[in-house]
């Protein structure tokens, strides 16, 4: 008895200390933009739209074990493993197209520190520098293991929004139907709120960040059905803090007939609606995501630049080890801030199309994702099975299809009805 006592003791402690990077990354995809696609969703369709949760959930979780076994294995990041096994040009143009959304991504994490703090009365011109100072503090001064610290107490604070889910007082009746009936509309609109909610909770950058995080973890195969659970907790936290989302701006917002365009708009139309405590609570998930996001973010797009083009990374090393790591990282802290100080800058429409184009990225990422990790002399015998590769090569078919849906409706706005 006691020796299994010990056993499960060791195995618990073992757990505690390498989960991490799962949990991380899929919380940071329920950052300022993330929200505010959840919301707009609730907002606009009701509950119609909580069904997409489900099938999300099981491809982040498919999608996010797959690359956290390549970095346990490889024991190399993906964009390395990309320019590796399919050139430097190809990397390269990858790269960039990622690196566009991220800095429009970044942009809209400090319009969500700025505005979140506008609500409790701080103006942005303070809470902008600020939150940049903090998160540029966190990254650049601190180790790794310290630093994680700071991202999971950030991901825990996500379960205020489960929390303003209750206080909303939804008619769940209706949300159980919702989530087994599937109402889908071949419409512009709800086609790219679509493509937004897959591009913001399976995001790609989100996927290059797990597999460097695992790799500067110093995780092994021998542990990693730790890792594994890792991935698999991480996945339906974060799935469940985007319903409860979706479900506050559906119980409150839709029947109201409220169109809003930001997280802050929800936050402060629920303080009339659900009452003062789901407004502030809202607002500081809001503030919690934005400083996640804006950690997590330029981090991870600086371990995929420098990854890419063969410099060293990782947030364990000095700054004379990885002067490029840590000077993109501050250079893209930089050019996130500054348009969040200038209340005219078009963030919404910025935060928009970040969303989409990670939802339109996410196919070739999928398609790298799973070429290497069928590699017999990349993965031994860890390669995918027929299950994970039918998953993944229907997602990106699917994928694909939505993606030049949404682009046909944007030229020809009336194709819709015309198809359907």
């Amino acid at each position: 008895m006691i020796a299994y006592l010990k056993k499960r003791s060791r195995s618990l402690f073992l757990l505690f200390a390498l989960i991490g990077p799962g949990i991380i990354a899929a919380a940071v995809g329920n950052d300022a933009g993330g929200i505010t696609t959840y919301s707009v969703a609730g907002a606009h369709f009701g509950y119609s739209m909580l069904w997409v949760m489900i099938p999300i959930t099981f491809l982040l979780v498919t999608i996010q074990e797959m690359c956290s076994r390549m970095g346990v294995v490889t024991k190399k990041g993906l964009a390395d493993l990309i320019r590796e096994s399919y050139g430097a040009r190809v990397t390269f143009y990858m790269l960039i197209s990622l690196v566009i959304a991220n800095i429009a991504t970044i942009m809209s994490e400090f319009a969500g520190v700025a505005s979140s703090m506008e609500i409790f009365g701080i103006p942005r011109y303070v809470s902008v520098p600020v939150g940049g100072v903090i998160v540029w503090f966190v990254i650049t001064r601190w180790n790794y293991r310290s630093a994680e610290k700071v991202f999971l107490l950030g991901a825990l604070l996500y379960l205020a929004y489960i929390v303003s889910g209750f206080l909303a007082r939804p008619d769940w009746s209706a949300v159980a139907v919702s989530l087994v009936n599937p109402a889908i509309e071949w419409t512009h609109t709800y086609v790219l709120t679509l493509v937004g909610i897959i591009g913001t909770t399976i995001t790609p950058w989100m996927q290059f960040y797990l597999q460097a995080s695992v790799v500067e973890k110093g995780l092994n195969i021998e542990d990693y059905k730790y890792t594994k659970l890792d991935v698999g907790i991480g996945a339906v936290v974060a799935s469940i803090v985007a319903f409860f989302i979706m479900v506050a701006a559906a119980a409150t917002l839709f029947p109201a007939g409220i169109q809003i365009e930001t997280a802050t708009d929800a936050a402060l139309a629920l303080g009339p609606l659900a009452g003062n405590s789901a407004e502030m609570l809202f607002a500081l998930g809001l503030l919690n995501a934005s400083l996640l996001g804006a950690m997590i973010v330029p981090l991870a797009t600086s371990y995929y630049i420098c990854e890419g083009l063969g410099f060293e990374a990782g947030v364990d090393k000095y700054f004379k080890e990885a002067p490029w790591f840590y000077g993109i990282f501050t250079i893209l802290l930089i050019l996130g801030a500054i348009p969040a100080l200038f209340p005219k800058t078009p963030l919404i429409d910025i935060m928009i199309v970040a969303q989409v184009i990670n939802g339109v990225l996410l196919a070739p990422v999928l398609i790298f994702i799973v070429l290497l990790i069928n590699k017999k002399w990349l993965m031994g015998e860890h390669t995918n099975k027929r299950g994970y590769n039918i998953i993944v090569w229907i997602t990106v078919i699917l994928l694909i299809l939505l993606s030049t849906f949404l682009i046909a409706t944007t030229l020809v706005p009336s194709l819709s009805e015309k198809i359907f």
